[in-house]
Formats: C-alpha cells, structure tokens, sequence
C-alpha cells in the first residue's frame, strides 16, 4: 500500500498552476516569479480574438469555447494526484505540465503562451551552461596560475636602489626574477656597445656578457661576494652573479664614477694590465682597438690585435694601453670622458721580491701629498710566484708599507683608503701540463680562498674570478679574451661604484 505524499513540491505547483489564465496558486501571491522561469506568470491570452457566438437554435444549447479540459476543476485534480503513489503522482504532474499550457484557439496549434514557456525554460538552461562554463574556465585559469607561480599570484616587492623605492613584479619560482623596472638599471637591458666602434665587425654584445636579473646587491660587501660566487649558464654564455646582482654601467656612468677619484691605480701583471685595456675600450667606446695603441699600428699590427685578439699575449702585449694619459696625448678624441676627470693606470709589479726601480716608479707616481679626491688600489699577483700565498703576502705588505710611507694619511684609522684584491682566474685546458699542479684549478682555487682570508686581515677588499672565468674562453689556458676582461673590469667598476666618495 502506497502512503500518498501531504502535498506535492512548491516545483510542482508552480509548473502545475503556471498556465492557468484565471487560477493562482493557493500558497503564493498573485503574479509572483515561478521556478522554471524569470519572468513574471502573465494571464493567458488567445493569439486571435474569439469570434462573438453564432446565435444558437432554440432548442440547442450554446457550445462553451473552450476545450473540455479547461474546465476541469484543477485543485481536485491536485488533490486526487495528492492521494496517488510518489511514482504516479510524479508521472502525473509531467502530463500536466506537458498539456497544460494547450489553449481553446480557433485553430489546432498551441497558443503563444506555451511558446514562451518552452523558449523561456531553454533560456534559463542556457544561462545556467554559459554560467557553468565561465565557472570551469576561471577555475582551470586559476590552477595554470598557482602552477606557474606556486601557491599564491605574483606579488610586489619593495626594493630601494640607493635613495630610490620601486615596485617589481615577483615570480616566487622563478628562477631568476627580472630587472627591476627602473631607468637606473635601463642600461642593464640594452646592448651599451650598439654605438661603439667596430661593434658589428666584432661582434660582441653587452647582453652576451652579462645576464641582467633581480634583485640588485645593495651594498659593496654582498656585491663582492655575488661577484665572486657566481657563474655562467653553459660556456661562453653571459655571467650571472649570485643571489643578487651587479649593473651593466653606460660609457657615460663609467666616466662619472672614475671622475670621482683623483687615480685608480692598478699594480700586478699581465692579467691586470688587461682589466686596465678593458676599462679603456669601455672609456673610449671601441671594440676594435679601445685596449691597444692604435695610433701607432702597423699595417700588420693592426691585424694582429683587432677585437678579441687585443689581450694576445704574445703579440700584443707590448701595445697594450698602461694609462689613459697616453690616450690623451695621442688620440684625445677618442676619449668619451672628460679627460680633465679621468685618470687610470698600471704600474707593473709582477713577482716578489720587488725590484726596487718598480718601488721608485711607484713612489712618483702616488706622491707625497694628499690628493684633492682619493685614490682607489686594484691590486692582483699570484701566478709569477707559483701561487705561493706567503710570496703574495709579503707582496701586498711592501706595496701597503710604502704606500702609508708616502701618503702617512692613510696609516689613520679612519682613512679613507679604497683597497681591492683580485686573485687570478680559472686554468683553460691549453694552460701546459708542467703548471697543472703548482697553478691548475685546485691551487688556484685554494689560494684564492686563502687570499681572501688574508685580505681582509689587512683591510684589503677582495674580488674572487675563478667562477667568473671556469666557463670562459682562453687563449692559453691562463688569460682571458677580450669577453672575459670586459666582464672582469665591469665587476671592478661595481665596486668603485659603491665606494662612499662623498661622505671623505
């Protein structure tokens, strides 16, 4: 025995009650939005008005217009589907809904109102698609994002460049994160070398050199020690400092950071004298000739110690520029800074003990007086004493005695007296079998640990070129090419850069 349901659902009443033209629901008010549709129930009307009744015979009474089923009293109805089991009931009222919408009209097709019914119900279906879809696709989106980006969208950082704060977009997993948005680092994007000479001939980019990334090294010690700790991705390929990085300086950012010092001086040998020519080809915007006596070449010369063959050893030692004072003296127009403000140059002491011309000689050249701006020392020595850390040390310790012997103002504690150590690069597999063991890989990475240490004893900086140089070009095995010294002498102007001039 089935037990008849009280009454049927609020669904059901509405599809049951929705296309009665007279008739509302008991348990709702009048004109009131049903379920299947957004629209407000509207009286049903004929689609043509009803012809007035032909005047019936006497004995014959008038036909109602309306079909049968029309008059059927529609509560009973409700109530006898009331007493009916779930199933027939349910089978029931989909009749109803079916035929309910059917109206008396002069012809056999169904009147508007059940048209719009039917069209209204498929409207309802399709916002509910078009809503389910843009659903799934926001939420297929949101997971692209969380896998690229991890468990959160990219967010913005605050850095502050010197005095200046900014906002980067910040990639969590990204390996390395972009430049940060700043014209201080525009440079850093762009290929600087695009106007200098000789730059299609030699074919040589900033951006083969130096991959820019974020966020840049704020102070001179972590800029020292990402420098020395990066590398490069593949060989040949640009160089990346670690965990933070350096800039990529213009010719004209160049020359105002030298212009801040009354000399840079560089003491050591042939792998100093090389940072020197590349601080002259960034100074003097060319890639052809900028580390080498051009005005005096020869035909062969020339050559010989074009573009990436200036730092040959073997044949272009001899040419290469000691100071930029020659350059002013022989080709002053090639100089792209003022040359009232810019003074670089190499005194070569290349072994200990030091022969004492190479002490006089430095003696003149710092002098006796102290300067109107400081100077900055770049020293670097190693390989002409097998890499033997004792000999390195009693090197720098007769070169800074006689250093505070002639300018006793730097023997204070609080002088200001910018020092900075560059040990030597990375063995190329043309570097000889008899130096594998006294200066292959494993020395030199052992002594420039070492110097470091030592360095800092002395409150010498120190700049590490082993990882910078690993994956770099050779010419034999032990001097890089004019890509790998162009890097090197970048790195040295990072750190003048961050020397505090201003506040000595």
């Amino acid at each position: 025995m089935f037990t008849a349901p009280s009454r049927p659902s609020p669904l059901r009443r509405s599809s049951a009650y929705k296309d009665l033209p007279s008739l509302e629901s008991p348990t709702r008010p009048p004109n009131r939005r049903s379920y299947s549709s957004p629209v407000k129930a509207k009286p049903l009307q004929p689609i043509y008005p009803l012809a007035p009744p032909a005047t019936p015979c006497p004995a014959t009474p008038p036909r109602p217009l309306s079909a049968p089923q029309e008059q059927v009293d529609r509560p009973s109805i409700e109530s006898w589907l009331n007493l009916l089991p779930e199933e027939h009931s349910e089978r029931m009222w989909r009749a109803s809904e079916k035929y309910g919408s059917t109206h008396s009209t002069p012809s056999s097709s169904p009147g508007p109102s059940s048209r719009q019914g039917r069209s209204t119900a498929w409207g309802v279906t399709r916002k509910k698609l078009v809503k389910i879809c843009i659903a799934l696709a926001a939420f297929i989106g949101l997971i692209q994002l969380r896998w690229l980006y991890g468990t959160s969208p990219p967010q913005h950082r605050s850095h502050s460049v010197g005095h200046t704060l900014f906002n980067a977009t910040h990639m969590p997993n990204a390996a390395f994160q972009p430049p940060e948005p700043i014209p201080y680092r525009d440079p850093d994007n762009l290929d600087t070398f695009s106007s200098y000479k000789y730059r299609n001939t030699c074919n040589i980019s900033s951006l083969d050199l130096h991959a820019p990334f974020a966020p840049l090294c704020q102070d001179r010690q972590s800029m020292l020690t990402a420098m020395s700790s990066g590398g490069r991705i593949g060989f040949d390929r640009p160089y990346m400092p670690r965990d933070c990085d350096m800039r990529w300086f213009s010719t004209e950012e160049i020359c105002e950071i030298l212009s801040r010092f009354e000399k840079v001086i560089v003491i050591g040998d042939s792998m100093m004298r090389h940072v020197i020519g590349s601080i002259n080809v960034l100074i003097r915007k060319d890639l052809g000739y900028g580390a080498v006596t051009d005005w005096n070449f020869s035909p062969e010369e020339r050559k010989d110690c074009f573009c990436n063959y200036q730092f040959n050893v073997k044949a272009c030692s001899v040419q290469g520029i000691f100071k930029t004072a020659d350059v002013v003296k022989n080709d002053p127009s090639s100089l792209a800074c003022d040359a009232k403000t810019v003074d670089v140059m190499i005194e070569q002491m290349i072994r200990f003990p030091i022969p004492t011309e190479e002490i006089d000689r430095f003696k003149d050249l710092i002098g006796n007086i102290k300067p109107a701006k400081p100077y900055a020392f770049v020293y670097g020595h190693g390989l002409w004493n097998d890499l033997d850390l004792q000999a390195t040390l009693d090197w720098l310790d007769r070169i800074l005695e006689v250093t505070t012997a002639q300018l006793p103002y730097l023997a204070k504690p609080n002088a200001f007296w910018p020092r900075l150590f560059l040990t030597p690069n990375a063995a190329g597999k043309e570097k000889p079998d008899e130096w594998l063991v006294t200066q292959g890989n494993k020395a030199l990475m052992l002594f420039e640990e070492a110097v470091g240490v030592e360095a800092k004893r002395r409150g010498v900086e120190h700049l590490g070129t082993w990882n910078m140089s690993i994956q770099s070009n050779k010419f034999d095995g032990v001097h890089l090419d004019l890509r790998g010294n162009l890097v090197k002498a970048m790195m040295v102007m990072n750190w003048l850069n961050l020397l505090e001039v201003e506040k000595h």
